[in-house]
């Protein structure tokens, strides 16, 4: 297998450790202050700070479309197609996805958070289409 795919795949994994120990961290700060009660936060999420909401939720959408990339490099991988195009497409991936965790825990203004979204959808789309192409036309 291309080895440079691991590249992409460790920046995603990394950001996916980042948000979950930056969310868990800024939730026990929002308990040890006293802005949270845990018995408030023990069946539910709703009453978070702003922050923490906003990082739980960008940690959270790593554990969703991010599965179609994992399983399609690995697929890339198996049946011997990782090229450059599909190289290319998981790193504009990646891209798109900072830009969409950096919207989601700064501004978190909608519409550019679902722009940065849909577009890396698409690429993943792509992705996968380019993946189907290689493999079956082998």
């Amino acid at each position: 297998m291309n080895t440079a795919f691991l590249y992409p795949v460790l920046v995603q994994v990394f950001m996916t450790f980042a948000l979950v120990l930056a969310t868990g961290g800024s939730r026990f700060l929002a308990i040890k202050s006293g802005a949270v009660k845990p018995h408030d936060v023990a069946l539910g999420q709703k009453v978070w700070p702003r922050h923490c909401t906003l990082l739980g939720n960008a940690y959270q959408n790593q554990l969703e479309t991010p599965v179609l990339f994992y399983a399609g490099v690995l697929f890339a991988g198996v049946f011997g197609v990782a090229g450059d195009l599909l190289l290319m497409l998981a790193w504009i991936w990646v891209g798109l996805r900072i830009v969409h965790v950096l919207i989601h825990i700064t501004s978190n203004h909608m519409l550019h958070r679902f722009l940065a979204f849909a577009a890396g959808v698409l690429a993943l789309l792509v992705f996968w289409i380019v993946l189907a192409v290689e493999v079956l036309t082998r």
